[in-house]
């Protein structure tokens, strides 16, 4: 899981406490679905929820910063017990840090991923930044790494078992449920 990762990258995700997702072009495939009456409906993947919950397993706090709001992001977020929600947070990097003063984690112990240039400032702050296979290429030129899956695919998942194998947690958990 971890080949062709640098040993550097592999030190700075052992560190990592925070992991923190964007949700459209992540958790879901990045499109947007409007009913006639205008109210939209969103499609999550159950791989990336099962890689949020290892994670809290393994005791990383998780954290969700999108530009939209939706109380189906709310619904899902409340559903996987994620620790933190910022809603309508274009800035994704104020929000960013706005959750390290709220919550006392650093750059230094945080990994992002995102898609798309709202989340680049972001993904460039933390100590392990993320995109996901068919993000936008300028993304993939600056962050530490891509995800092989595509988003709303497992791309979630697979950064949460990345960092996971990189802090030798991921065999222990696999392990349960053999």
């Amino acid at each position: 899981m971890l080949a062709n990762i640098s040993e550097q990258l592999i030190q700075n995700m052992q560190n990592v406490r925070l992991a923190v997702f964007d949700v459209d072009g992540v958790l879901t495939d990045g499109k947007l679905n409007f009913l006639p009456d205008g109210s939209e409906i969103k499609n999550f993947n159950t791989l990336d929820g099962l890689g949020i919950k290892m994670l809290q397993q393994a005791g990383i706090k998780t954290a969700i910063i999108t530009g939209r709001s939706s109380p189906q992001v709310e619904k899902r977020a409340n559903s996987l017990g994620i620790h933190y929600l910022y809603q309508g947070r274009e800035d994704k990097l104020t929000a960013l840090k706005e959750l390290w003063s709220d919550t006392g984690f650093t750059p230094d112990n945080t990994a992002y991923i995102g898609d798309d240039l709202p989340d680049l400032a972001a993904i460039r702050a933390v100590v392990f930044g993320a995109t996901v296979n068919g993000g936008h290429d300028f993304v993939r030129q600056h962050a530490d790494w891509c995800t092989t899956r595509l988003a709303g695919q497992g791309a979630g998942r697979e950064f949460c078992e990345t960092i996971l194998a990189a802090q030798q947690k991921l065999d222990a958990i696999w392990a349960e449920y053999l």
